[in-house]
């Protein structure tokens, strides 16, 4: 059996070849970026639950605390004092801006 074939006929084969590649390879990139935008968010949502889960155990242990240890002007300090340290070393920690810039020179390196 011969197949005989039109340049035309090869051309546009060959223009449906390029264009299923090209297809594949925009959807992928699409299901690529969707799935690190899930991942983003899921992210988000982890850090949210563990911030609300470490925000109420110390929430709880401060009123505990607090209820049943009213009269200790030492120990009702450390419990408020030894929390609100710590959130602010890392409310420092995450809002201080830590790189160096350097003044380039004009023309690039040399």
């Amino acid at each position: 059996m011969t197949l005989h074939l039109s340049p035309v006929e090869v051309l546009a084969g060959l223009g449906a070849i390029v264009a299923l590649i090209t297809v594949w390879r925009v959807s992928v990139r699409a299901a690529r970026r969707t799935a690190e935008t899930a991942r983003a968010s899921a992210r988000l949502m982890s850090l949210a639950g563990r911030v609300t889960v470490t925000a109420a155990v110390i929430a709880g242990v401060q009123w505990v605390v607090l209820f049943h240890a009213a009269g200790h002007v030492t120990l009702v300090a450390v419990v408020l004092g030894a929390p609100a340290l710590l959130a602010g070393h890392a409310l420092t920690r995450a809002l201080t801006v830590t790189t160096a810039e350097t003044p380039r020179r004009r023309g690039g390196r040399r």
